[in-house]
């Protein structure tokens, strides 16, 4: 029997440490090549900073690394990358106002005599690496920021492969996908895989470590508990366990019992036929105090923007929205702050958080009036107040002055729930709340949604992940392009149904 190859890549004891925090204790990793190797951990874990050090972001304090049997010293990202080694993060590195090819291209442009930029011959290499990728319909010439986010997303995986690449770092490449961008990615990194090229691939869903990986490895706390497990024959119930420390699933907390009376409560918000050209029409919805209603749909089915219109960050070109009764003005957010509705958007650092900001000031932004005296503003009186609520959600760490982006993806999102809870709002708008979110954290914030229904909020929510919305809400309405095609009590859907509706679309009665 043949022996196994050695690996391309080994990491043995890396440690790194920040003031006050030890991310890595000793991690070891080997990855094959062609193989897909899964890193998973809670956030936190040190998966950010094991593959910054990968990536010669991040200089370990100690620990080797060996790179197809030759010790290196990653001292760069350069240095990585002309190894073989390219990082992909969730938060893309592409440069707006530039085009596709010059962002595929960028620091290693042809040129001629090393000044002038050969942009045609750019662009035909950027074209081919495109269809290399299955997308020939992303013009090259086009500007990046332009593009949808999974089309950016594939601007970086050409970038990556525009260099000699043996081995490629994915951050949650699917996070911001529909299901048949995911089957899309997986075909690329089926080729990828094909052609020898190693794939360290990052993710929360651990389904997906089903259907892609080869082998896994588990952080947790900066240590690796497993290294190099059979992905498919590793039970989810231990990797969870692993990544958490306990046994803990997918568990979405009880609903109001069977046999528990109707909500015959007055609707809080009631959407009468609401529309906006080109995205949604004919939209009819009410949301009672203490329910929670999902939608359901692909993405670009026109679930973000119907809650994005609700909330008036939108100006719809028909219908209304009304809270208690009350009609809002359209495409005034600050009427709706006013009426009692917050939203916590899908995209929350770059549309919710001041990431450079404290937690208090993250969580006061929409009541700062409140804390006003004379002109002067009172901290002490803003920093009480935000801590309460942050308490009440057990935001961790219990640190109010803490700067909001040291704080893992769970967190970040309680501050932005926190912040709605000091507000005192009726109804609070969810657009993919668990995004980037570890599992431990996931059940966390399932509790807590379900608890502020529990006491009178009405929750209006939206996920890519169908599960998530069958177990979380009351009701369920499913979307296709842009119109209901069915409601229903979310106990008498399953997956399986949702998604036939969502493919044929025909309206039910």
């Amino acid at each position: 029997m043949a022996s196994e190859p050695p690996p391309l890549l080994t990491m043995s004891g890396i440690t790194k440490s920040f003031p006050g925090v030890r991310a890595l204790d000793g991690v070891d990793l080997q990855v094959q090549a062609g193989e897909v190797h899964c890193l998973l951990g809670q956030n936190g874990a040190g998966k950010s900073t094991l593959i910054k050090v990968l990536a010669g972001a991040h200089q370990p304090d100690g620990g080797s690394i060996t790179w197809q049997g030759e010790t290196v010293q990653l001292s760069s990202p350069i240095t990585a990358m002309r190894l073989g080694i390219a990082t992909i993060y969730q938060e893309l590195d592409l440069v707006e106002g530039l085009s596709v090819a010059e962002n595929v291209f960028l620091g290693h442009e042809p040129t001629s005599g090393g000044f002038v930029v050969r942009t045609r011959e750019a662009r035909t290499a950027a074209a081919a690496l495109l269809e290399r990728l299955g997308h020939p319909e992303i013009d090259p010439a086009r500007e990046v920021g332009d593009l949808s986010a999974a089309h950016q997303q594939i601007v970086s995986m050409a970038r990556a492969l525009s260099h000699d690449v043996r081995l490629i770092v994915m951050d949650e490449p699917s996070a911001a996908l529909d299901p048949d961008e995911v089957d899309n990615l997986f075909r690329i990194v089926d080729g990828l895989t094909s052609d020898g090229v190693a794939v360290v691939y990052i993710s929360h869903r651990l389904e997906e470590i089903r259907r892609i990986g080869d082998r896994v490895t588990v952080l947790k706390d900066g240590r690796a508990v497993a290294v190099g497990l059979p992905a498919a024959a590793t039970p989810t119930r231990d990797i969870v366990a692993m990544m958490t420390g306990r046994d803990v699933e997918y568990v979405f907390p009880p609903r109001p019992a069977a046999d528990a009376p109707p909500n015959t409560a007055e609707p809080v918000l009631t959407v009468e036929g609401l529309c906006r050209e080109g995205e949604f029409e004919a939209v009819d919805l009410e949301l009672r105090p203490g329910e929670i209603v999902g939608l359901a749909g692909l993405v670009g089915s026109g679930r973000s923007e119907i809650l994005e219109t609700v909330y008036g960050a939108r100006r719809p070109t028909a219908g209304r929205v009304s809270v208690g009764g009350t009609p809002l003005r359209p495409g005034s957010v600050r009427a709706a702050v006013a009426a009692g509705i917050g939203l916590a958007p899908e995209e929350r650092k770059a549309q919710a958080l001041l990431l450079t900001e404290s937690v208090t000031r993250n969580v006061s932004l929409s009541t700062l009036s409140r804390f006003a005296r004379g002109g002067w503003l009172d901290r002490g009186a803003e920093r009480a107040a935000a801590r309460r609520a942050t308490r009440e959600l057990s935001l961790r760490p219990d640190n109010p002055d803490a700067a909001v982006r040291t704080l893992s993806g769970g967190n970040q999102q309680k501050a932005v729930l926190a912040r709605w809870l000091l507000r005192g709002c009726r109804v609070l708008l969810l657009d993919e709340p668990t995004r980037g979110v570890d599992v431990g954290a996931r059940a966390e914030l399932y509790a807590v949604i379900r608890r502020l229904a529990d006491e009178g909020l009405a929750v209006l929510l939206v996920s890519s992940e169908v599960p998530e919305v069958l177990g979380l809400a009351d009701r369920v309405l499913v979307l296709r392009e842009g119109r209901v095609v069915h409601e229903a009590a979310a106990q008498e859907l399953d997956e399986h149904r949702v998604l036939d509706l969502v493919m044929e679309g025909s309206p039910t009665s």
